[in-house]
């Protein structure tokens, strides 16, 4: 039979069913294998083959979702079989409820995160990489990354709940729940229909909770939108009031734009003469890299645990007109390298904007020695500052 009945389910319903539990069930296997992987040169293809398949795989669970509730509206659903055990029916309604909004909640938080950020591994197809109206945004990635683990909490809480009311019904109550999905039996009666108003409104009040808990509690504390979060230092010179510390990277042949949030740059310019100094300390365990974050604080590359400050030193000149060049050392996890930085300074009224950018190679702080090509890691790093200072007193 095709079609649901008040007793059974139809083999649509079913086939929906038992595809998508294999589906989420597949994808946790999948998320959880790749959380515990440890980021390095031999497993970063491994890793993103795996996260595409966990990607691909999330986004397809969505689309049976959507085609599963359409089937369900048009569909009778089978009757509890013990309608008058009124809790443990309350129980079961609300669990199917939060698993139903879980099979949407997840893989579209997945998507958004993928959308949002410069994905790690891509989303294969016949789907698209990114959603309309989803702009690319460390702060949105990050929000949706709260639900998405919170969702996915929530959801495994559920199926383990789903799992184990199934065994109750086939080896305690030996009664024909489990075979109703599993082979369509009918089994119930076609009269006792009770209502789901407490369910659904459980359902909601469980969601608003977990999802309001991800959006506040979890909520990140850094602000991508602002620049140095470090209090602003007065110096002899000028004082950095706002600003940016951008950092891009190649990452499997896709651009990955972050920042360093935590910085502090001491300047000294005369406009007369044209010339002055800066000192810039940045703070690296601020560093945000987007799906890459944990990769690049490691041992590997910017090793924070052992190196948490990197420093810049250097003299300033004025080249022609607006054009400035900042030439010094940059000495970042123990290795001083010689940088030249470019940039515009226009001046009015005792304020200063700053525009400007430069080019390093990782090879140079003897980052990324697992990662001997560009497959994977490119070799530069493309750096740009920008910045507003006033001067001081």
């Amino acid at each position: 039979m095709i079609s649901n009945t008040t007793a059974s389910y139809g083999r649509v319903a079913r086939f929906f069913h038992w595809s998508i539990a294999l589906l989420v069930l597949a994808d946790i296997a999948l998320g959880l294998i790749g959380k515990f992987t440890t980021r390095s040169g031999d497993t970063v293809a491994f890793l993103q083959l795996l996260y595409s398949t966990h990607k691909t795989i999330g986004v397809t669970v969505l689309a049976l979702a959507v085609l599963r509730v359409i089937w369900a509206i048009s569909q009778p659903r089978p009757v509890p079989l013990h309608p008058e055990r009124r809790l443990e029916t309350f129980a079961a309604d609300t669990a199917h409820g939060v698993l139903y909004a879980a099979i949407f909640v997840l893989p579209l938080s997945g998507w958004v995160i993928h959308s949002a950020e410069a994905g790690f591994a891509a989303i294969w197809w016949p789907f698209p990489q990114s959603l309309p109206f989803v702009p690319k945004s460390e702060r949105l990635a990050g929000a949706a990354a709260n639900i998405h683990w919170i969702a996915g909490i929530l959801l495994a809480a559920m199926v383990a709940a789903h799992i184990g009311g199934a065994v109750k019904h086939a080896l305690i109550d030996r009664d024909g729940t489990l075979a109703r999905m599993w082979n369509g039996r009918a089994a119930g009666n076609a009269a006792a229909h009770p209502g789901k108003g407490a369910s659904f409104l459980a359902t909601i009040g469980i969601w608003t909770f977990a999802i309001g808990g991800a959006l506040i509690v979890f909520a990140p504390t850094h602000n991508e939108d602002s620049a140095s979060q470090l209090p602003a230092q007065q110096t002899e010179g000028w004082v950095v009031q706002d600003g940016n510390l951008a950092i891009t990277i190649t990452q499997m042949g896709a651009e990955v734009t972050g920042s360093i949030a935590n910085w502090q740059a001491d300047i000294e310019y005369d406009e007369k003469t044209g010339k002055g100094t800066v000192k810039t300390v940045l703070d690296t365990t601020s560093l945000l890299l987007g799906p890459v974050t944990d990769q690049a604080k490691g041992p590997e590359f910017f090793d924070v645990a052992a190196y948490d400050t990197a420093v810049f030193q250097g003299d300033i000149v004025q080249i022609d007109g607006p054009r400035h060049r900042a030439s010094g050392f940059l000495t970042l996890v123990e290795q001083s390298v010689p940088v030249t930085l470019d940039f515009d300074l226009e001046v009015t009224e005792g304020t200063a904007k700053v525009s400007g950018g430069t080019a390093l190679d990782r090879r140079d702080f003897g980052m990324g020695t697992a990662y001997p090509d560009e497959s994977s890691v490119g070799f530069s790093v493309e750096v740009r500052i920008d910045l507003v200072a006033n001067r001081a007193g």
